[in-house]
């Protein structure tokens, strides 16, 4: 099999309840998307997705992936997509990082792949272990009552995992910590994501509030030095995200930061074959994992289902339907959450037939 073409498109992903706000003032209620399509000579082709939130939380940004994308799609073509190893070295000889384009290129083969052989990625992945997993959904900064609000509505609807974005004033995040652990039961699992947004002592000082609620404590600071000498008396467990791009950070999250959880998500690493990998280490370590993407829909989706199912489930701390989140329905909203519960499409690949007619014409297309 040999690549012929590759296809970028980009569509709006609207956020579905109205404004996400996370800390630092950063807020958005529609998101810069891309899909890239590969195209074959056997007639197959395979689709990924790489949506960036805003450009101020990765260093990333639409435009720059774009322009990563065509870099990489010139060098690509001829090349056989199922032959995922070789792949990642042909981006790599074209590009140094650049690892949210190249992540929306390896998803895109991984579904190749799964067609060609007629099995789902998560058989690919080595089978699934989770027929179903919980799901949580982020919870957007606001006044206390109004997040708890959102919680209590949520959990209505099955929904009862949280990722509680704080981050701003340290009071002011212990209250709104407070009331959204009252608005749950003994079941809700509840993450306190600062998203990097405290400073040394602002974060001091919301842990030490926060000390005695049953709640993780998400990126406290930018950097992984700033979180570990925030989090050193605090008894919250503690989850690194934005800092974990490759293995070594999740050595020194575990040894050095004494983390109990690592995020995992695809623009980071590069794709799903290196989140996969991370997601065995991190296992390995006997560490919780929660894996994801930034932002997206259907297609980004049913690539993070897939890594989810193959989790171990007593590992597996949170993962999102980001499409029961946003508008990106390119796929039909499929795979599609019930009662606040997630499975991995049984199809091929990713499992998802992509509405073609609704993205209209893209961006630009590379072809022999």
């Amino acid at each position: 099999m040999k690549i012929t073409g590759i296809d970028v498109y980009r569509y709006d992903v609207g956020y579905a309840h109205g404004v996400y706000v996370m800390s630092g003032d950063r807020a958005a209620a529609t998101e810069d998307g891309t899909l890239v399509r590969v195209r074959t000579d056997e007639g197959l082709d395979g689709w990924g997705e790489i949506t960036t939130l805003g450009a101020t939380y990765l260093p990333t940004f639409p435009a720059g992936i774009r322009a990563a994308l065509n870099e990489l799609a010139q060098a690509l073509l001829g090349a056989d997509p199922t032959n995922l190893n070789q792949i990642r070295l042909t981006m790599d000889s074209v590009l140094m990082g650049q690892t949210f384009a190249k992540s929306a290129v390896d998803i895109a083969c991984w579904d190749l792949l799964g067609k060609s052989v007629g099995l789902p990625i998560s058989a690919l992945l080595g089978g699934v272990l989770n027929d179903s997993f919980p799901l949580y959904e982020a919870v957007p900064l606001g006044a206390p009552a109004a997040m708890a609000r959102f919680i209590a509505e949520r959990r209505a609807l099955g929904v009862n995992r949280f990722q509680l974005k704080v981050g701003n004033k340290p009071h002011d995040d212990v209250a709104r910590v407070r009331a959204c652990v009252e608005a749950g039961d003994a079941d809700t699992v509840i993450v306190a994501d600062a998203n990097g947004g405290w400073n040394v002592a602002d974060a001091q000082i919301a842990l030490r509030g926060m000390e005695g609620l049953p709640v993780f404590i998400e990126q406290p600071c930018r950097t992984t030095g700033d979180s570990i000498l925030a989090h050193r008396h605090s008894t919250l467990p503690l989850v690194m995200d934005e800092t974990i791009v490759d293995s070594t950070d999740v050595f020194r999250a575990k040894q050095e930061a004494h983390a109990a959880s690592i995020n995992i998500k695809f623009g980071k690493l590069g794709g799903l074959t290196n989140a996969a990998r991370m997601r065995d280490l991190t296992q390995e370590l006997n560490l919780l994992v929660s894996v994801e993407d930034m932002w997206g829909g259907d297609v980004i989706t049913a690539a993070t289902s897939h890594l989810a199912a193959s989790t171990r489930p007593d590992v597996l701390l949170m993962t999102p339907f980001f499409n029961d989140w946003t508008d990106g329905h390119v796929a039909g909203h499929h795979p599609r959450s019930v009662d606040g519960r997630g499975s991995a499409p049984t199809g091929p690949g990713l499992g998802i037939t992509i509405d073609v007619d609704r993205l209209g014409e893209p961006l630009f297309v590379v072809e022999s």
